[in-house]
């Protein structure tokens, strides 16, 4: 319980380093959090600072979720049947830390990438189908939260296709709750035709 315990702590305090702000600072651009939309995802960074710090952002957000939950697929072997139960607490601790980071004063990103990271390690297939369907979409609309939005709906869908585990789908479906609320207002802006395209 301890080591779980511990897992969920760092899981946490890895989810909360802000990527966005950490390579916009890097590269020499300005703050994401004052500039465009105001959030610190691969979104925002991609339209003020271009391909290069969005893929690094991307990168940045998914191994945020994927590492801690890579660590505890390892690492909790001996919980036995609990050892699903322990490692989707890690993922879903990773997210949280990145919506709700210690560092910027709780106030973070949208949970896409770094949801997508630990989809990555737990439901591979999943994980590979959903990236199809973002691109496809982006493709389609040219606008990424509806991508985004179109992932979240089909979350629970493609971890219940490609995973037997209760426990996994549990957390798709919290995952793509927290995604859909996190972009409450990119669908005020879309309704009104106002959300940014690519």
């Amino acid at each position: 319980m301890h080591l779980v315990l511990a897992l969920i702590v760092l899981a946490y305090l890895v989810g909360s380093i802000p990527s966005g702000l950490l390579v916009a600072r890097a590269l020499g651009g300005p703050d994401p959090r004052g500039q465009g939309s105001g959030n610190l995802g691969t979104a925002n960074v991609y339209r003020l600072l271009g391909r290069k710090a969005g893929a690094l952002t991307l990168l940045g957000d998914a191994a945020k979720g994927a590492l801690p939950v890579a660590l505890a697929r390892l690492t909790l072997t001996s919980l036995g049947a609990w050892q699903e139960a322990g490692v989707a607490l890690v993922g879903a601790a990773a997210v949280a830390g990145h919506v709700f980071p210690l560092y910027l004063s709780f106030k973070g990103g949208k949970a896409v990438a770094t949801t997508f990271g630990v989809v990555a390690v737990l439901v591979p297939w999943a994980a590979l189908n959903l990236v199809a369907v973002y691109l496809l979409a982006l493709y389609q609309t040219r606008i990424f939260s509806v991508s985004a939005l179109i992932c979240a709906w089909l979350l629970p869908v493609a971890v219940g296709l490609f995973s037997d585990s209760k426990v996994f789908l549990l957390l798709a479906g919290a995952l793509s709750g927290l995604i859909l609320v996190c972009h409450r207002e990119n669908l005020e802006r879309f309704f009104k035709g106002e959300e940014p395209r690519l």
